[in-house]
């Protein structure tokens, strides 16, 4: 009877322990988030199961490409998920279908070449300029004419994002890890 109860009070730290391990990782570490609409096609389709990586942003900053999970700035209960375009600091103008940014490296303007993720073809609508402080950045779904993003509430504060998405799990046939393309 001794060694049975032995054996559960072992079962029972077992699972104690693995309980504590996944629910830092869950907590601290990686979210689960399921795409809802059409805003990111063609990239990442409603429906699709991503994991969120909450760690990265608090090594290094929010680049401009990567896609990012965060809370609406009009009502930080719904979750978006939308691409970074513009930086901290940064100018962006959409004018003639185009994105424009505005830096020190580039005062005159640089247009953002985003082949590596929109098709060539791709018309971006809209025309304005925003000048975004040294905590917001301006995001875009990659799904230009049917996406409610930056153009039209404005600027994301880093405050608000969760984190970057990490791993498309879900379908098994579009699982892969994520990266952000170069400019």
């Amino acid at each position: 009877m001794k060694s049975f109860f032995l054996f559960v009070l072992d079962l029972a730290k077992i699972f104690l322990v693995a309980l504590v391990i996944f629910g830092s990782v869950r907590y601290f570490l990686v979210k689960p988030f399921f795409v809802k609409g059409a805003s990111m096609e063609p990239n990442y389709d409603d429906g699709q199961y991503l994991v969120i990586n909450e760690i990265s942003y608090r090594l290094s900053p929010p680049q401009r490409g990567d896609v990012i999970v965060f809370k609406y700035p009009l009502d930080p209960s719904q979750y978006y998920i939308k691409r970074i375009i513009g930086l901290p600091g940064e100018t962006v103008e959409v004018a003639g279908g185009k994105v424009i940014i505005y830096s020190q490296q580039h005062p005159d303007g640089q247009a953002l070449n985003e082949s590596e993720y929109l098709n060539k073809d791709i018309f971006t609508p809209f025309e304005g300029r925003q000048k975004l402080s040294a905590d917001e950045y301006f995001v875009m779904g990659d799904n230009r004419s049917a996406s409610y993003d930056s153009r039209k509430w404005g600027p994301v504060k880093k405050e608000l994002i969760i984190g970057k998405v990490w791993l498309r799990a879900w379908p098994f046939g579009t699982a892969k890890v994520m990266e952000a393309p170069s400019y």
